[in-house]
């Protein structure tokens, strides 16, 4: 099992490069190619398509090839993907590579979250932590990385440097062996894994026994609850991107700074988020999921409201680190959070929940690059203050239905 979590680590640190690499070298990539934000916001918004594609039909991939092909697939695609975005093809063929990347970090992410929640049962939350610790110090180093690259003029090369490492994952995953996992991920007509049935949180909703025998994992309630969070991971992981893709150029716009400093702001952003990341498991274990999401989604949007008014690189930077550690565990968190609180689709649930942030993903970051084209460089940091805004009222009103389940259950 250690295994399977350190190498699932290896492939998130995977993925957090491949998320950010793109938005790293937006601003000089455009301008290598005479284009506006809009037309970056449409290139991000390809390429999250590609991965709500491939986390829509990893559960197919994964009958037909197995868990472990299904990577393998996804790790060789990815890395063909990054290796024809350096060769700076035609703007056009760049819509074409954009997807077929996203479908690669897609699906791997689908596929690995899937089994971890699935297969650990205990501290499940600080297992996922742990991997989203990987997925931030990938998603750190990139933009240290393409830094550097862009100040020697090398900027292309950050593909290289994803492709290599999707090189690296595919070969791990293609010579390591498990165990008695091995069965279960090379399997192709069943994706259950064992794991102990216990839970960290009091579950909402019908026992796993109930669901099965209704012919439905999501009836009632249940349905109600997987709604709000895929409303909640749509506004988080759009967010998310928008920040990750866009700082350096709202920082660009707002104060005049040179793109290798700019891209540093991303840098700065996924190092907080990599250390709260460190902490954010155990601190969701010790004081519950739901009070852990609540608390980090208010004081991320005091601390989104609070950056249009830095006027300052230092207050700016200072903000982004806050920012970062705020919403360092929100994503692995309420994933762990959602899976718990509808038993018995554990399966199901994390694959879901992926796809509607990978659809928050797409649409959100186009919405940033076209207000950044079209309004005032401030109007596009409120625009994502009110995006944390409904992450806090969903968060609010996931933490009051779980109170009153166990007020309920009390009586």
């Amino acid at each position: 099992m250690k295994k399977l979590l350190w190498i699932g680590c290896l492939s998130y640190f995977l993925i957090g490069l491949a998320h950010v690499v793109l938005g790293s070298i937006l601003p000089v990539a455009l301008e290598h190619y005479g284009k506006d934000y809009s037309q970056g916001g449409t290139l991000i918004f390809a390429q999250f398509a590609g991965f709500l594609g491939g986390v829509l039909l990893s559960p197919w991939l994964n009958r037909r090839f197995g868990k472990r092909g299904g990577i393998l697939i996804a790790a060789a695609l990815l890395c063909v993907a990054e290796l024809s975005y350096m060769i700076l093809p035609p703007w056009g063929w760049m819509f074409v590579i954009a997807p077929a990347a996203g479908f690669g970090f897609g699906m791997i992410e689908a596929v690995i979250g899937t089994i971890i929640i699935a297969a650990i049962k205990d501290n499940t939350a600080v297992a996922m932590s742990r991997l989203e610790v990987l997925f931030g110090i990938g998603a750190m180093v990139m933009p240290l990385i393409a830094s550097g690259l862009i100040a020697a003029g090398y900027w292309r090369l950050s593909f290289l440097v994803v492709a290599i490492c999707a090189a690296m994952t595919f070969v791990f995953w293609a010579k390591s062996s498990f165990g008695e996992l091995d069965h279960v991920l090379g399997r192709r007509n069943s994706d259950e894994l064992p794991g102990n049935a216990q839970t960290a949180e009091v579950p909402v909703g019908p026992h796993p026994a109930d669901v099965k025998k209704s012919g439905s994992l999501y009836q009632g309630r249940n349905l109600a609850l997987l709604v709000l969070f895929v409303l909640f991971f749509f506004l988080y992981v759009g967010t998310e991107m928008s920040l990750a893709n866009f700082m350096p150029a709202i920082l660009i716009e707002k104060m005049d700074m040179k793109e290798a400093g700019a891209a540093l702001s991303v840098t700065c952003f996924w190092i907080a988020m990599s250390v709260g990341r460190l902490f954010a498991g155990y601190i969701a274990e010790k004081f519950q999921y739901r009070v852990y999401v609540l608390y980090s989604c208010l004081a991320s949007v005091l601390l989104l409201m609070v950056f249009p008014f830095a006027n300052q690189i230092w207050s700016a930077f200072l903000i982004i680190l806050l920012l970062g550690l705020a919403m360092s565990g929100i994503f692995s968190i309420a994933l762990v959070f959602a899976s718990k609180l509808l038993p018995g689709t554990e399966e199901s649930t994390p694959s879901i929940l992926i796809a509607s942030g990978g659809v928050g993903g797409a649409i959100l970051p186009l919405t940033t690059g076209w207000s950044l084209d079209h309004l005032e460089v401030n109007q596009s940091a409120w625009m994502l203050a009110m995006f944390a805004v409904g992450l806090l009222v969903i968060s609010v009103i996931a933490y009051q239905w779980q109170n009153k389940h166990v007020a309920d259950s009390a009586t």
